[in-house]
């Protein structure tokens, strides 16, 4: 059975659509006080529930309502409950990078844990060393499958993929083996949350098309940066491929604006600039194949190892 909360509706009916079932009724209401009320109208007794939440926009909220709604599944008899998260909230904060932090990636999946969450489904997680903050299973999803396909139909000549900052390197790789294309890099430093400066880039672009690939874009101030550093070094032009979009505002320097749905978008959204790519069939097969018994990380690769 597949639930949804009410922080991405749009994604959780494409998902259901993608599988061929509808969501599952429930009852979700604030109680005068800003409470969250929630009821299941369902039978969900020695069923296998996927709950469908993703822990944005109003994450402190939306975290607090996907906790409830798995606590009640518990206490209705669900025989397990999977948590789909499309975008995983509280990742950036992974690690005590300086002294008197906190670990909200670690603490986000103790609370997911004690509430009853049997394993959990996500995409593009900011790092993916946070599987190993749980103690149940973890299937990180990817949305290069899905940038691969629509890059591809631009019909680019000699792409470049561009990490624009370390931290991205990896998955810009992946990007670059998955569309055949050569791989660059910017060297950036953060300032604080807020303000980035851009260093050089590492790498040829000259009278290239460069596609920027990231897992999460907050303030759109790494890109805009990386976009600066590609043409100053020749680029033709510059296209940009995120998973997680935060920020409404136009991303200065990008020609084209490629992101996946795992978060509902901005109203002021530019569409003329931004292009909307689903990952709905993603998490489709990947709930198909858990629910069969199958092999998610096939869905990736290919091989004996799948």
């Amino acid at each position: 059975m597949l639930f949804s909360g009410t922080s991405h509706p749009t994604l959780s009916e494409e998902i259901a659509k993608s599988l061929g079932m509808t969501l599952g009724k429930t009852q979700i209401e604030l109680f005068p006080d800003g409470e969250i009320g929630v009821q299941i109208l369902e039978n969900v007794r020695g069923r296998e529930v996927f709950v469908v939440q993703s822990i944005a926009k109003k994450p402190n909220f939306y975290l607090m309502e996907l906790l409830i709604l798995i606590d009640a599944l518990k206490r209705a008899s669900a025989r397990s409950i999977v948590a789909v998260i499309p975008y995983f909230g509280y990742a950036r904060q992974d690690r005590k990078d300086k002294g008197r932090v906190p670990i909200t990636a670690k603490l986000v999946a103790n609370l997911l844990e004690t509430a009853g969450v049997t394993s959990l489904v996500t995409m593009d997680l900011h790092s993916e060393q946070i599987q190993g903050f749980f103690d149940i299973p973890v299937d990180n999803l990817y949305a290069r499958s899905v940038f691969a396909e629509k890059i591809k139909k631009l019909g680019l000549k000699d792409p470049v993929v561009c990490a624009p900052d370390v931290g991205s390197a990896k998955l810009a790789r992946l990007m670059a083996t998955e569309i055949g294309a050569s791989f660059a890099l910017v060297d950036k430093e953060r300032m604080n949350a807020k303000d980035v400066t851009t260093y050089a880039l590492i790498g040829d672009v000259q009278k290239k098309d460069v596609i920027l690939v990231d897992d999460i874009c907050s303030t759109g101030k790494t890109l805009e940066g990386a976009s600066k550093a590609a043409k100053n070094a020749g680029a033709s032009h510059v296209y940009a491929a995120v998973t997680h979009l935060l920020s409404g505002r136009k991303i200065e320097g990008v020609d084209k604006f490629f992101v996946a749905n795992t978060i509902p978008l901005p109203d002021e959204i530019d569409h003329a600039h931004v292009e909307i790519l689903s990952v709905a069939e993603v998490f489709g097969k990947a709930i198909e194949r858990i629910v069969k018994n199958e092999s998610v990380s096939s869905l990736f690769c290919s091989g004996p190892n799948a």
